[in-house]
């Protein structure tokens, strides 16, 4: 049967494929009794799918490439010898037997024997080892309940379009390594992390779909339009026609686009506009360079801290942020200090409990309480300096007195090198986030003090308008065009013009096309944006005629209501 769904687009582009459900199959176990002619069968399907993981992690570990990380074969080599051992392999099987149960619910039994053993453990590295343990029962269990395992997934065509109640940002990240066609998810907002790095993947994408997970089978053909938020399940013939020469169109645009890759971003009276791209991984650097960027704006650096349950050392920050400036070949590249917090944590399962996470202890608050971690970063900061053109970002200022904190952190970690003889760039480049009202409102002061200004529009829409942008109940309220948001960000910049700093926008407001004139005419001249976005906002920057925008950004800042800065806009992008 067909039928559509709609939700919030925060990935444009079209894709049409098989749908694959993600799992979190732990939560999918049920207790079933299997009668004693039976427990035979249901044993051997137990040691089938044992032997299957098996042969997945044996297929993972002979495929990592030469040059992979030490870690990355430990890890397959932990989870295979997990899997051989008997209270795994042997002690589910006495449970089917003694209880006449399924597979899957023994299983789940067990694990939760063990974790509660760890959980004794006084050794706190040891203790951690059971979450090896969860994800080994996992793979399990997702080949008992039918689920394809992640190597088969690899294995098959790249139209796989992903469906899941919710993808957390170190997913996301790991769904980076595959060729998925798409993804949707039933809850997230337009500008949540996780929607932030869909767009970063280049893939159409739709959040807050409400019950995509429950209502969508394994296998079933999707379409997904990232333009409109629509998904359409088991389409019928023409539909699926009209949507295979969307497509077909859509790639012939992007094709066109791809024309004016070397072309300099310049309005049509003659003024200059810098395009950056914001990445999250180096492998994104490729990205980058494929579109012509003429620098990395926003390097988010906590995503080398994700997916992992150890900190990464200094030499492994100083490697990541070295072969990106090397990469860039001397272009600028801003590299943003940890910011972790509210969706974003190293390890979820350690989570602090938090009544407002997102205004709680996270960036540069987090940094600051955490001195001998930040202390190794920007050693790793200041160390790669050497290799290229980099400039450091610290996210999340809501006071002088954090800055200067910084600051003096920053001093030590440059004399602690200057007494290692490690070379760094002496004068490097130091900016800030401002994407607090309370930053915003300060803006000259922070100008002052710093050598750029960065404007996070994600956070300083949540913050100002206190909507919290991972929520999808509240997400039709998220609005970049509030008459407040434009104030906020017209006063940024004009501090920056009055002290002659540069001022950027590297929050989502900068790669929506629909808002580049309208930041062209507050005075923005430097953007900052995924990948993805950089050639449709270049070309709007190569339509535009300045001096004919200006009568009307003034109407813009001066207006109170959000209802008359529509039209007006909409204006805008007409001339």
């Amino acid at each position: 049967m067909s039928f559509s769904m709609h939700g919030v687009g925060v990935s444009g582009g079209i894709a049409i494929g098989h749908a694959h459900l993600v799992s979190h199959a732990l939560l999918e176990v049920v207790q079933y009794k299997v009668p004693k002619n039976l427990i035979k069968q249901e044993i051997a399907r137990f040691k089938e799918a044992v032997s299957t993981v098996r042969d997945d992690l044996e297929s993972v570990r002979s495929q990592l490439p030469a040059k992979a990380p030490a870690e990355l074969a430990a890890f397959v080599s932990t989870h295979l010898m997990l899997l051989a051992d008997h209270t795994l392999s042997e002690m589910p099987i006495r449970i089917i037997e003694s209880e006449s149960c399924n597979a899957e619910w023994a299983l789940k039994q067990q694990m939760e024997n063990i974790v509660s053993q760890f959980d004794e453990i006084e050794d706190d590295y040891l203790r951690e080892r059971k979450h090896d343990v969860v994800q080994v029962v996992e793979r399990v269990i997702k080949v008992l309940l039918g689920h394809p395992s992640q190597v088969a997934i690899q294995e098959q065509e790249k139209a796989i379009i992903l469906v899941a109640y919710d993808i957390s940002p170190a997913d996301a990240i790991q769904f980076k390594q595959h060729q998925f066609a798409a993804f949707i998810t039933d809850v997230g907002g337009a500008t949540s992390h996780t929607a932030i790095l869909a767009r970063s993947l280049s893939i159409p994408s739709i959040v807050a779909l409400q019950r995509a997970r429950s209502l969508i089978r394994d296998g079933e053909l999707v379409i997904v339009d990232g333009n409109q938020g629509v998904v359409i399940v088991n389409p019928d013939k023409d539909t699926l026609s009209e949507y295979k020469l969307k497509q077909e169109q859509w790639e012939i645009e992007k094709q066109k686009l791809k024309r004016i890759k070397l072309t300099k971003a310049v309005t049509l009276d003659g003024t200059q506009v810098e395009l950056h791209a914001n990445i999250e991984v180096p492998e994104d650097v490729v990205n980058v360079k494929s579109v012509g960027a003429t620098g990395v704006g926003l390097y988010r650096t906590e995503f080398l801290f994700m997916n992992r349950r150890e900190m990464p050392d200094e030499e492994e920050q100083f490697l990541a942020y070295k072969n990106v400036a090397e990469a860039m070949d001397g272009l600028p590249v801003t590299i943003r200090t940890l910011d972790l917090g509210a969706d974003k944590e190293i390890n979820p399962d350690n989570a602090r409990t938090c009544t407002n996470p997102a205004l709680g202890l996270r960036a540069i608050r987090f940094c600051l309480s955490e001195p001998q971690m930040f202390h190794l970063q920007l050693r790793a900061l200041l160390r790669a300096s050497h290799y290229g053109n980099i400039k450091i970002l610290i996210p999340m200022l809501s006071s002088i007195y954090e800055l200067r904190q910084t600051m003096t952190l920053l001093d030590k970690a440059k004399k602690s090198l200057i007494q290692e003889n490690q070379p760094f760039q002496k004068d490097i480049k130091v900016g800030g986030m401002i994407e607090i009202p309370a930053a915003a409102l300060c803006a000259e002061a922070f100008a002052r003090e710093l050598d750029f200004l960065s404007i996070g529009t994600n956070d300083l829409i949540q913050y100002s308008l206190a909507i919290d942008r991972t929520d999808d109940t509240v997400s039709h309220l998220y609005n970049p065009i509030h008459p407040a948001i434009i104030q906020l960000v017209e006063m940024t910049i004009r501090a920056g013009q009055k002290l002659n700093k540069p001022v950027s926008v590297c929050g989502e407001m900068a790669g929506d096309v629909k808002l580049t004139r309208l930041l062209l005419g507050l005075g923005l001249r430097n953007f900052s944006m995924h990948p993805s976005n950089i050639l449709t906002v270049k070309k709007q920057v190569l339509q535009t005629d300045l001096p004919k925008l200006l009568p009307i950004a003034k109407k813009i800042i001066s207006s109170q209501d959000s209802e008359r800065i529509e039209p007006l806009l909409e204006k805008m992008n007409l001339l």
